[in-house]
């Protein structure tokens, strides 16, 4: 297996033990199609505009985006686009009055840029893609802190403990390729997931609200792979 992803990991871990198997083989033949014919983010309209309003601190990144997919649904005459337009509509509706200032700390921040050539990582020797919306850095009583915040979304959701996995992906990042300059801020560290709003940040995952399963999840595929 070249990569995987943390959603992929996670639909792993919901699998029964006699389907995982499968999964994993056909999870294998999709990225050889993927190879030539990369698609597209089911999600993409709502998480970038979400992105875009949490950098900004400006949520009318959210309602023009609102605007935007609007007009697009009057467009479209494909149903399954509609459904697509909709459910993005409906995850920004949620963030219209969402208090982003609770994902960021109160002093300024710089904005690093993630190249793609960082986003895959090793975890228990297996390839792992981690891609970050943001990484940033601020300094508090005299210490450079780095921090993170990483959109993700799903369809009916995501679980705490399961959100709790990219939170632990993006901590395994940061720690990986800045932990060297900067200390890690764990309160700062976060996953949201853009289909209800929820989000877990390392140090709930330290102080255990929390139990990891990335890595436990990771072990179970190494056994299959």
């Amino acid at each position: 297996m070249q990569k995987i992803s943390i959603k992929e990991i996670i639909d792993f871990k919901r699998k029964t033990q006699r389907s995982r198997q499968t999964f994993i083989k056909n999870l294998n033949k999709e990225k050889e199609v993927l190879a030539t014919d990369p698609g597209g983010d089911y999600w993409i309209s709502a998480t970038s505009a979400i992105s875009r309003a949490f950098k900004v601190k400006n949520r009318v990144e959210i309602t023009d985006k609102i605007y935007d997919l609007l007009q697009d649904i009057e467009k479209t005459e494909n149903k399954r686009t509609k459904v697509m337009y909709q459910r993005n509509l409906d995850i920004l509706y949620n963030f219209e009055d969402y208090e982003f200032d609770s994902l960021r700390p109160v002093h300024e921040i710089s904005f690093l840029k993630k190249p793609d050539i960082l986003s895959i990582i090793d975890i228990l020797k297996l390839p792992v893609k981690i891609k970050p919306h943001h990484v940033y850095i601020f300094e508090q009583e005299g210490v450079k802190y780095i921090g993170g915040l990483w959109i993700t979304c799903k369809l009916g959701g995501y679980t705490h403990q399961e959100l709790a996995s990219f939170t632990e992906g993006l901590y395994k990042y940061l720690n990986k390729y800045y932990s060297q300059e900067y200390k890690i801020s764990s309160e700062y560290c976060i996953a949201l997931d853009a289909s209800n709003g929820t989000k877990v940040s390392r140090i709930e995952i330290e102080q255990g609200a929390y139990t990891p399963i990335l890595e436990s999840t990771i072990e179970l595929i190494k056994e299959i792979i």
